[in-house]
């Protein structure tokens, strides 16, 4: 997972994870979602995840002066 090469079966798996949890939705839903729409809420996930984090690092910032 961390920039090591994984199998498709765990690269799926680790897709329908974590669209799962961020979308509070059953795994069983994920696998019904055509593959553009879980690659498009995948990207979305990554980018709001990149934004709380970018939020998170300028608050510590803060905190600390």
């Amino acid at each position: 997972m961390k920039g090591g090469s994984t199998d498709p079966l765990t690269a799926s798996r680790i897709i329908v994870y974590t669209l799962a949890k961020a979308l509070a939705i059953s795994p069983l839903e994920i696998y019904k979602m055509p593959v553009n729409l879980v690659k498009d809420m995948l990207m979305i996930h990554g980018e709001v995840e990149t934004l709380k984090a970018e939020h998170m690092e300028k608050e510590m910032n803060k905190a600390r002066r």
